[in-house]
């Protein structure tokens, strides 16, 4: 209850960060005075701090969520097993190794996500280039650009260069729990009692991956707004063309897939991680009568 008491208003401040960004593009595109930039500037600046508070929001209710479908799943799983299953044994190798897995899935899906986004701002940057080699007067104004070949160019990328990191997300858990099904059914050739192996090292696998993905994207949505804050109080003290203003923007190239890309994708990640172990969660308990 508290959490929806204060949805209205997140919202709200969740809305206002690319309504200012938006509103420079309009300003600058329309060529007016310097003066309406900066305020603009300003106004896009308190919008990245208002995105990375409400980040924070969606953060925390992607956690409340993973843990409400951890616990059904753990419910779900002693009803199916007729076994209380309440305790994950991490002192066991194959639930540590599984743990370690989460971990990494993690950081993979942070780094493909990242580098799918610098690969398709490449393409951007090489499509521009063509156009102001083959269209002439375009760099004097005289003629307008090629807005839709750029439009294109994202969008496919964006349903393209995302399907890695989407089937690692979904495809891992089920490879976790399953491989250790049929490890545990190794270790239990005798058909002594239920197999839980498979349950305990997916159980682990989200427990550690949730944990990590909520610092993670906690991280990646203030630093990447941070980054594209000191941009911009750089450019406001006419700092343009110094090593400054070079190296805050490669920070803030770094920090744009950051706070708007991965950071925002892990809080899908933590909640499909969950749903789908939830759903599968008969496949992974082994030898069961």
């Amino acid at each position: 209850m508290g959490m929806l008491c204060t949805a209205v208003f997140v919202l709200s401040m969740n809305n206002f960060g690319p309504i200012a960004d938006n509103a420079g593009g309009v300003v600058e595109m329309s060529e007016q005075p310097h003066e309406v930039r900066v305020i603009t500037d300003r106004l896009d600046a308190v919008g990245n701090v208002t995105k990375a508070a409400t980040k924070g929001y969606a953060v925390g209710g992607s956690a409340l969520a993973c843990f409400l479908l951890f616990n059904a799943f753990l419910d779900d799983i002693t009803v199916i097993s007729n076994t209380k299953f309440k305790v994950v044994d991490i002192t066991k190798i194959e639930v540590m190794i599984s743990g370690l897995i989460g971990i990494m899935m993690v950081f993979l899906f942070v780094g493909w996500s990242i580098s799918a986004v610098g690969h398709t701002a490449e393409d951007v940057v090489t499509e521009v280039r063509r156009q102001f080699r083959e269209i002439p007067g375009l760099m004097q104004g005289k003629n307008k650009p090629n807005y839709k070949r750029c439009v294109e160019i994202v969008t496919k990328a964006a349903l393209d260069k995302m399907k890695k990191p989407a089937l690692l997300a979904l495809l891992t858990p089920i490879f976790v729990g399953v491989l250790f099904r049929f490890i545990g059914d190794i270790y239990n050739l005798d058909n002594s009692g239920i197999n839980l192996l498979g349950v305990e090292c997916l159980s682990s696998f989200l427990i550690f991956g949730t944990l990590t993905g909520l610092l993670m994207a906690i991280f990646l949505d203030n630093s990447g707004g941070a980054w594209d804050n000191a941009k911009k109080l750089i450019e406001s003290k006419n700092l343009k063309n110094t090593y400054e203003h070079s190296s805050a923007i490669t920070g803030d190239t770094v920090g744009d897939p950051f706070k708007d890309t991965a950071g925002p994708a892990l809080h899908v990640v933590m909640t499909t991680m969950s749903t789908t172990s939830l759903v599968l969660a008969p496949i992974f308990i082994g030898n069961i009568k």
